[in-house]
């Protein structure tokens, strides 16, 4: 690893607000390009690399060092653009999002236009939805969800995080999609109805 990355992240982790900021001027264009092939718009780039680097500074007291500082913001980095898209295709209710029942991430992201006032309103509608059904959730199945799909972790370093096995991690964000699923249902069936005509 990289000896100043190595050195900036342990003072960032002891406090050092300075030291994060000179990991974001080094890596912040690296980031973007890497959101850049997930999203168009340079502005949401631009707002999901921020994102990013926001999700990295609170989650770097789990970076260990046992990977590249550089891949580890990478991976924050792309979970970051496909939550985007995720979010994006539940607010809009364009169709279910697809993912690998294996690793649980998102398949083949597809960009959204946002344009359109009605498909805006839905947009805002389905944010409040959102975060009310996350209000509902029991504080386990809330930490585990909101720590993979807003701050980008992975499964191992939200059961460290946790401080529980694996498998639990995984069976707890799967029941906190489930209800979430259940929570906006009804909101979602009308726009679904109206596809299909």
């Amino acid at each position: 690893m990289d000896t100043t990355d190595l050195d900036l992240v342990k003072r960032t982790q002891l406090g050092d607000r300075h030291a994060f900021d000179l990991l974001v001027i080094k890596y912040q264009r690296r980031i973007a390009y890497v959101i850049s092939r997930y999203i168009r718009s340079p502005q949401q780039v631009e707002e999901i690399t921020q994102e990013a680097f926001v999700n990295a500074y609170r989650g770097i007291l789990t970076f260990q060092g046992k990977s590249q500082f550089s891949t580890w913001l990478h991976r924050i980095g792309v979970n970051a653009a496909k939550n985007h898209l995720s979010a994006e295709r539940v607010r809009l209710s364009l169709y279910e999002p697809s993912y690998n029942v294996e690793t649980n991430e998102l398949i083949e992201p597809v960009i959204i236009d946002t344009e359109d006032p009605e498909r805006l309103l839905i947009a805002k509608q389905l944010a409040e939805s959102i975060s009310n059904a996350l209000k509902t959730l029991p504080k386990d199945l809330c930490q585990a969800i909101t720590l993979r799909e807003i701050n980008g972790m992975s499964y191992s370093e939200i059961a460290v995080v946790m401080k529980c096995p694996l498998g639990t991690v995984r069976s707890r964000i799967s029941r906190a999609r489930e209800i979430m699923t259940d929570s906006l249902r009804p909101l979602l069936e009308p726009h679904r109805d109206r596809r299909a005509r």
